[in-house]
Parts: structure tokens; C-alpha cells; sequence
């Protein structure tokens, strides 16, 4: 869904915990079991009927490790931040489809903070996540600030959801907005952070899945986005991550599709991410058995973010990608796996890690 209207968000999240027949609890029987809510469950609906009208309030009600929060069919305007104490959390939408709980914003880098100063990227997060061991299933998160509507502003990037917790897993939940929409992170540059999306939905135009973390897209849906304030292409670029050299994972997407609203080759599938802050990063992405639609420029697929740092001396790999973006018609364009390392870069590989961690089962 392009963020080209607010209001288009609003009315694909209406509904109330009445409307849903959650009862007095404010959650629906099916959905709760599915959340394993117990005697540590959370309830937020819009009407307050489940305990809280806030996700923020029930996230600061939260009694310790373990426990669910279920989210009513709505959309909830705020920004929600899930600190490191509220280990081991799952959040639930509570009716299995994540196109009807909702949680929006509209901040960017460049917007004016009331104390002096701007918000940052980091700042500009709908949803920021410290959590380990943080679990989501069938939620919406977006930030719907446009550049049209803020031609002054310059810093234009505007995440939905910032995730840095080890051991974060989502499934099922759609990322909504247009550069920098989802900030796949870690706490510092020195501690690593495994995070897995399945069967999740995100879409923009800039960068606009990005960051540190070891994170892999398992079955995921990315879908670039038109523009009208650019004369010519590229126009954008699905990934920049800016993996840190002591990592030996960064992004892997894996049995995804990548469709696009905007022209042929209008995008780069990717550019690395060197920050400032960590000149020594070596940026890695490995793109395997997907789907890359003819958005995607196939001919030059990759581009620089800084000519000090180009694409080339990067960990950019494919494997096996098909459809007319994966076309390979300059090898040096488009570095492949070999048979033999593609055995390596696998979920098990990237995330299973000494405990064992497999959130891809029992759900």
C-alpha cells in the first residue's frame, strides 16, 4: 500500500474491539492461544476496552520477561518505544491480518524537535525495539511523513520500525513508508543482533531496508514505489546495509519477490552503507532464489553511497535470483554464489547460532 494518502491507512485499519467480538478481555480466543498470552497478557484496543487505548501504555505496564500484549484492530498514532526490560514479548495483532492493527506516525530526521534541534534518523522511528528475544506477528507499522507535504525539510528519511534486540523475529507484518522504512540494527556496533522476517511485506523508495543487524528476509514481499519529484532514474535502492567487518552474516533474503509501482530499471537493488561512524564496516547482502521484478536495473543493479567505499569491495552476492531484474547480462555487474557457498547462506546458518534459536518453527 503506497503511502500517497493518510487517510489510506486509517480506513484499512477501522474497527473496534467490539467489532470483533473480543469480549470483555478484549482479545480474540483464537488469536490469544496463538500469543500464548497467560496470566502476563496485555490488552489494547482503541476504545480502552481491553485495558489500554495506548500500545506505549501497555508496553510500560508490562510485569517482566514473557509476556503478550494483543492489539486490537485499529490504528494507533504514536510512537512506541519496547525497552530492553520487556525481554522475551510478544506482540499480536489480535485478528491475524496485519492490515487491520496499525501503528503510524510522521516524523523524519529533518523534523523540528519542540526542545531545539532536529529528531535524526534514529529519532524519527514510529516503532523503535530493544527487546531480545522480541516476537510480532500481523501488525502494521508505518510512518506516513511525505516530502510533498514538507518541501522545506531535507533530512527526508523516516523509519517505521527500528529493531535492535537480538533474537527478534516477525511474521506476517507489513513495513510501510519511503526511505529508511525499516531499520534492521543492533544496540552498538560491537554487539550483534540476529532478526527474522517472514513472510512480511515492506515497500518504499531510498534505502529503504537498512542497517547493522543479521537479518534475514525469509519469503518476504519488497515493493518499490513510484515518484514524481525525481526527473530520471534510479530512484532509489531496496538495501543498504552496513554490516560491521566483525560480523560474518548481514542481510540474506531468501525465496522473496521484489515488484515495483514505478518504471523499468527505475531502481538499484542495493548500495552499501558505510556510516561515519564505523569507516571500517564491509556492508553484506546475499540475494537468493527471489524474484526480481523489472523495477529492479538489471544491468547495473548495485551503485556506490560514497565513492570512498564502492559497491565492488562489498560482500554483494546473488544465487539462483530469477525473473527480468536477476538477468545477468555483465558477471562483474552481478557477483554470484557457487554452488558450495550458497550451502552457507542459509536462515539456519545466519541466525541458529550455540542456542539453538529457530524462530521459523512452532508458530
Amino acid at each position: 500500500m503506497a503511502l500517497t494518502r493518510r487517510t489510506a491507512l486509517t480506513a484499512a485499519a477501522a474497527g473496534t474491539a467490539a467489532a470483533l467480538g473480543l469480549g470483555a478481555a478484549g482479545a480474540s480466543p483464537a488469536h490469544a492461544r496463538a500469543g500464548r498470552p497467560g496470566r502476563r497478557a496485555l490488552y489494547v484496543s482503541p476504545d480502552g476496552r481491553g485495558g489500554f487505548s495506548s500500545v506505549q501504555d501497555a508496553v510500560d505496564a508490562v510485569p517482566g520477561p514473557g509476556a503478550t500484549i494483543v492489539v486490537a484492530a485499529g490504528t494507533y498514532r504514536e510512537t512506541v518505544l519496547i525497552t530492553a526490560a520487556a525481554q522475551g514479548l510478544t506482540l499480536l495483532g489480535a485478528t491475524g491480518d496485519p492490515r487491520d492493527v496499525v501503528i503510524v506516525h510522521d516524523t523524519a530526521n529533518g523534523t523540528p524537535k519542540p526542545t531545539g534541534g532536529t529528531y535524526g534518523t534514529s529519532g524519527s522511528a514510529t516503532v523503535t525495539t530493544q527487546a531480545e528475544g522480541l516476537t510480532v506477528r500481523h501488525i502494521t507499522f508505518a510512518n506516513d511523513w511525505l516530502r510533498a507535504d514538507h518541501p522545506d525539510i531535507t533530512g527526508t528519511q523516516a523509519v517505521a520500525v527500528k529493531v535492535q534486540g537480538d533474537r527478534s523475529a516477525f511474521h506476517r507484518c507489513r513495513f510501510l513508508g519511503h526511505q529508511d522504512t525499516l531499520y534492521a540494527d543492533t544496540l552498538a556496533a560491537d554487539v550483534l543482533a540476529r532478526q527474522y522476517f517472514e513472510d512480511c511485506y515492506a515497500e518504499g523508495d531510498v534505502d529503504f531496508v537498512f542497517g547493522r543487524a543479521t537479518a534475514v528476509f525469509d519469503r518476504c514481499r519488497f515493493r518499490t514505489l513510484d515518484r514524481t519529484d525525481l526527473a530520471a532514474p534510479p530512484y532509489g535502492f531496496v538495501f543498504a546495509p552496513s554490516t560491521t567487518a566483525a560480523d560474518p552474516h548481514g542481510f540474506l533474503a531468501t525465496r522473496c519477490r521484489i515488484t515495483s509501482a514505478a518504471p523499468d530499471a527505475a531502481y538499484k537493488l542495493a548500495r552499501p552503507w558505510v556510516p561515519s561512524s564505523d569507516t571500517t564496516a564491509v556492508p553484506m547482502l546475499t540475494v537468493r532464489n527471489t524474484w526480481l521484478g523489472a523495477g529492479i536495473d538489471a544491468a547495473a543493479p548495485y551503485a556506490d553511497m560514497s565513492a570512498a567505499h564502492p559497491w565492488q569491495s562489498m560482500r554483494f552476492r546473488e544465487y539462483a535470483d530469477t525473473g527480468p531484474g536477476a538477468r545477468v547480462t555483465d558477471p562483474a555487474a552481478r557477483p554470484q554464489l557457487t554452488a558450495a557457498q550458497a550451502a552457507s547462506a542459509t536462515r539456519e546458518a545466519y541466525l541458529t547460532g550455540a542456542d539453538g534459536w529457530t524462530p521459523w518453527r512452532g508458530h
